[in-house]
């Protein structure tokens, strides 16, 4: 074979896969950069582990992508084995065989991306075929394995990852998106199934697929259900040395469905690092997944604080160790923890609760976004001007469907949706209103309190003006919703005073580096008309 065209790649220029496309924004090809990157975290804790070595130079290790997309993975592993088994096998051929066949697996995901992997690892669609750099195979897949998988039905959903017949029970013609590790009872038989024999791997590695699209989604028209974390369970179901894959960001804090898992990782304390990326087209140039991404490196042997760092804007934060289940939500940032410890210890300390519990529910008035009142009061026996997105309306009082009370109060409404966009300082939601008795609002807002008075009202529209307070709201909101939990983690201060910044600042004991930090993530917010 000749070495400069096995795997080294040389003289093509661009590597072909930093130029494909995203099939979606939940299937997303992985750029090499950002793979070997994976790889070097994989490396430092394999060599942490076992006193040193180097796993390139191991010819034992068996590795396993159930998510293949590109195959940018595994070929990059087999770039890094040819190099490191150079010395214990010095014919190439012989050396690319071994790794081929004996140390490198995949799982495709759909026709087309199992073939792309194919041709990234082999060179060839075929493993067996004219131009495949592997010369042992006896079947075309070689150990890229792709079957055409059914969904479970039962209830009109998937009984293994949820999906919903309507929009996947699919002819011939059209990908299943039934993914094979995720669709068993039993990983361990399943993967003995796909690859002839009991299978110990060593290190599983990828990034699954993000979400399955969901029709039907009431008033909206659809929504997504997260189904990477089906992944990682899965592959921690197999029992290797180690786990490494890049999901987005959003389970840290929220997102439907993860609450369970959420928990199952903070806890988890074989998570020895998270590389954090707040900003996901730094990881995926052209990319734009709200709320970011990371990658984890999971040890079955480890059992103590993970090492936590953030890189956003270029910059590379200082990694700190730390136990992630500290909170009910991770807390991204390291520079964060310290400011949210002093907020929590002096709230405590002073006996306040927190705003969470003060918040209304979505739908406070239960009136959708979409209803139009009347143009003017101009003939309603009792009316209640309705705040709400377009303009405001007139209804009825006695047709307002919920919370009728409320009405006569005064209220701070909130939007329930803003983008903070992924350039900071961030806004984190839009400006407070200040909502005097008489009115009622759609869902396009959220009630953040009430009050008997007016003066209390706009005190409290002031507080929530607050950086600090915007920014503790920003440790739960990695996505435009807002919901009452994200306020958790904000005292419910008394209203008897104007609360500035500098006044919280001294209260909870902020030092001036903790201010700046604060400034930098945070944009001011000026009072106005509210």
């Amino acid at each position: 074979m000749n070495e400069q065209a096995g795997f080294t790649l040389r003289g093509r220029n661009p590597d072909v896969l930093t130029c494909i496309a995203n099939l979606s924004n939940d299937e997303v090809f992985t750029p090499p950069e950002f793979a070997n990157r994976m790889l070097d975290t994989l490396a430092e804790a394999w060599a942490a582990r076992n006193g040193g070595a180097n796993i390139w130079a191991d010819s034992s290790v068996k590795f396993l992508d159930p998510c293949v997309k590109s195959g940018v993975f595994l070929r990059e592993i087999t770039k890094r084995l040819i190099a490191g088994l150079a010395g214990e096998i010095p014919d190439l051929q012989a050396r690319v065989d071994h790794i081929l066949t004996d140390q490198v697996f995949g799982i495709g995901i759909t026709t087309l991306t199992s073939l792309l992997a194919r041709r990234s690892l082999y060179c060839s669609k075929h493993a067996t075929g004219e131009h495949s750099v592997a010369k042992s195979f006896a079947n075309d897949d070689g150990n890229i394995w792709f079957q055409r998988t059914e969904h479970s039905w039962a209830d009109g959903k998937c009984r293994f990852c949820g999906a919903n017949q309507r929009d996947y029970d699919r002819g011939e013609g059209l990908e299943s998106h039934a993914y094979a590790l995720i669709h068993t009872d039993d990983v361990k038989t399943r993967v003995a199934e796909l690859f002839g024999g009991a299978m110990q791997f060593d290190v599983i590695i990828g990034n699954p697929p993000y979400q399955l699209g969901q029709s039907g989604g009431e008033a909206i028209g659809g929504f997504a259900m997260p189904i990477y974390q089906k992944f990682v369970q899965a592959a921690k179901g197999l029992d290797p040395h180690f786990v490494i894959m890049v999901t987005p960001s959003r389970w840290f804090a929220g997102g439907r469905g993860l609450d369970e898992y959420r928990a199952e990782m903070l806890a988890d304390k074989r998570v020895r690092k998270l590389v954090d990326f707040p900003d996901a087209s730094e990881a995926f140039p052209g990319t734009q997944i709200k709320g970011g991404v990371s990658y984890f490196l999971w040890d079955n042997a480890w059992n103590g604080p993970c090492e936590v760092t953030t890189v956003h804007g270029g910059d590379t934060a200082v990694p700190s160790a730390r136990y992630l289940d500290a909170y009910d939500v991770l807390v991204r940032r390291n520079e964060a923890v310290p400011i949210l410890e002093k907020v929590l210890s002096g709230n405590a300390k002073d006996g306040f609760g927190n705003l969470a519990s003060k918040v209304s529910p979505i739908q406070p008035f239960s009136i959708r976004t979409n209803f139009r009142g009347a143009a003017q009061a101009a003939g309603l026996k009792n009316p209640v001007r309705l705040i709400g997105n377009g303009g405001d309306t007139f209804i009825e009082r006695d047709t307002v469907p919920r919370n009728d009370a409320w009405v006569d109060k005064w209220k701070v409404l909130l939007g329930a949706a803003y983008g903070a966009g992924e350039n900071l300082p961030h806004q984190i939601y839009n400006y407070p209103i200040i909502a005097g008795p008489g009115t009622a609002c759609s869902e396009t807002y959220l009630v953040i309190d009430k009050f008997g008075a007016e003066k209390e009202a706009r005190r409290f529209a002031g507080y929530l003006r607050t950086r600090l307070v915007r920014f503790l709201v920003s440790l739960r909101k990695y996505t435009q919703h807002l919901y009452n939990e994200r306020f958790q983690f904000v005292p419910d201060l008394p209203m008897d005073r104007d609360w500035t910044d500098a006044l919280l600042y001294e209260k909870y004991g902020i030092t001036e580096e903790e201010v700046a930090f604060i400034d930098r993530m945070i944009r001011p917010m000026e009072a106005g008309d509210e």
